[in-house]
């Protein structure tokens, strides 16, 4: 966290979460095999218990009035762009690739919602590994750093093409809505100017606050799916659990802190020493993963998740750009 807080590693959109990843893989690497035995159960307890209690208080992140302030356009926009992302994620994912399904679906999450913290939560949704998060992870860290790059780039050519609406607004909820984590977010908006960056911010809460019905719908899906793989034991009650919906508990939790957030019932100084700790946690979960992760699991992921990455992190510029201009054009 300490880190996270230094200037020249904010001005590259290198969050404590993420540092938290890459330090624990290193660490995961060398040291961490050789002690596995006396901390592993720690470490497990930061991977499962430290990550739900991180995502309900990311909620104290939040309020509803966030959604009045950008709009139907703005709430619309983030919409498209999740639901628009994640589909073409599974579907070049799973069909055109090959990739398995639950590296798709978390690069696919990574990438349309809310960067590392989406992946993470989705993460108890798919009972997927320690490598395929890594590695979902990975992407939404490589092409989200190189936003906080071309997006400043893209407001430029955007003066002299027109494509979006001119001005800080404009361009501000196209980097919220289309961004992967929150501190590329705020890192590329303050480049292009104030008032794009407070827009920026507010759209980008807008889409993080998309969580928790994403997760329900997915969690419903998956059960499906399951059900359909194993009519006989799901009628037989064999393995009744493998059909049934997950319900992610933690979702519902951190969409009553929106909620309660939004009363402002508490002091601005409590608010910031609960998301003290929320960040604590949520560090402490992304670098116990990558104190699970092996190098050699993830190389042998290979091009393929980097590749699916490049596609969504395209269309999130093209497409969201797009997106972007006909409902501001349809709204207004």
């Amino acid at each position: 966290m300490t880190l996270g807080s230094l200037r020249w590693l904010q001005h590259y959109g290198l969050s404590a979460l993420t540092l938290a990843i890459l330090l624990g893989m290193v660490l995961g690497n060398t040291v961490y095999p050789r002690v596995a035995v006396t901390c592993g159960a720690g470490v497990q307890v930061s991977k499962q218990n430290l990550l739900r209690l991180g995502i309900v208080l990311y909620g104290f992140r939040l309020t509803l009035q966030d959604i009045g302030r950008v709009g139907m356009a703005g709430v619309l926009i983030d919409t498209l762009v999740l639901c628009s992302s994640f589909g073409l994620a599974y579907l070049l994912g799973t069909r055109w690739l090959k990739l398995d399904p639950k590296t798709t679906m978390l690069i696919g999450a990574g990438s349309s919602i809310c960067g590392a913290a989406a992946v993470m939560a989705t993460e108890p949704v798919l009972c997927a590994r320690a490598e395929q998060v890594s590695v979902a992870v990975a992407t939404v860290v490589v092409f989200g750093t190189l936003s906080i790059f071309l997006y400043p780039v893209l407001f430029e050519l955007n003066q002299h093409w027109h494509v979006l609406a001119d001005g800080g607004n404009g361009f501000g909820m196209y980097i919220g809505s289309t961004v992967h984590e929150v501190a590329q977010v705020v890192a590329a908006a303050q480049m292009v100017g104030a008032q794009a960056q407070d827009t920026a911010v507010i759209t980008k809460m807008v889409r993080v606050m998309m969580l928790a019905p994403f997760l329900l719908m997915l969690s419903a899906w998956v059960a499906r799916n399951r059900a359909k793989r194993h009519p006989d034991q799901h009628h037989t009650g064999g393995t009744a659990e493998k059909s049934t919906i997950i319900l992610p508990w933690f979702a519902l939790a951190f969409v009553a802190v929106v909620a309660f957030n939004s009363l402002h019932w508490l002091p601005t100084s409590v608010i910031e020493a609960v998301t003290t700790i929320d960040t604590m946690a949520l560090a402490m979960a992304m670098a116990a993963l990558g104190l699970a992760t092996q190098v050699s699991a993830v190389r042998q992921a290979g091009i393929k998740p980097l590749l699916l990455a490049w596609i969504l992190f395209g269309w999130l510029v093209v497409g969201g750009a797009l997106i972007n201009r006909c409902v501001v054009d349809w709204v207004y």
